[in-house]
């Protein structure tokens, strides 16, 4: 890798492991200015939508979703990131193409752990909630669990 300040060949002089990320330390061979890079597997996922129609995974979609689901909840970002990357690991472990159905149920998943307002919010509109009754039963059967 090139130096940022001088752009000279750089060594690492020192490594670390954290969750599917890699910490690399790195010393400029000819300025010996020291700077940190960041690596992450980036794997393309494609989302089959209920109309088989087909986009690019959006990271960003995800969390808005359960931040929307989190409002005024007692939830900090970060365990809302924490969450967008347990499931975006889980995805990638299925293989390139998923189903936006999918990707809705390991959600409500993690929520219903979570949070059970965030949980019943989030079904209300993954579900298309359209009647009292609805939120109702899905309120039941929380109680029930």
């Amino acid at each position: 890798m090139k130096c940022i300040y001088c752009a000279n060949d750089t060594k690492v002089i020192d490594k670390r492991d954290a969750e599917n990320i890699i910490r690399r330390r790195r010393e400029c061979l000819s300025c010996s200015k020291r700077f940190t890079t960041y690596e992450k597997a980036h794997v393309t996922l494609t989302v089959v939508k209920k109309n088989n129609e087909q986009e690019k995974f959006d990271r960003q979609k995800l969390i808005t979703g359960l931040q929307k689901a989190c409002e005024k909840r007692p939830i900090p970002e970060e365990v809302i990131e924490s969450i967008a990357d347990e499931i975006e690991i889980e995805l990638m472990s299925i293989g390139e193409e998923v189903t936006s159905k999918k990707i809705g149920d390991i959600v409500m998943q993690k929520l219903e752990k979570l949070d059970k307002i965030a949980y019943v919010r989030f079904a209300s509109v993954y579900k298309n909630f359209d009647s009292i009754s609805q939120f109702e039963k899905t309120v039941k059967t929380l109680k029930s669990n």
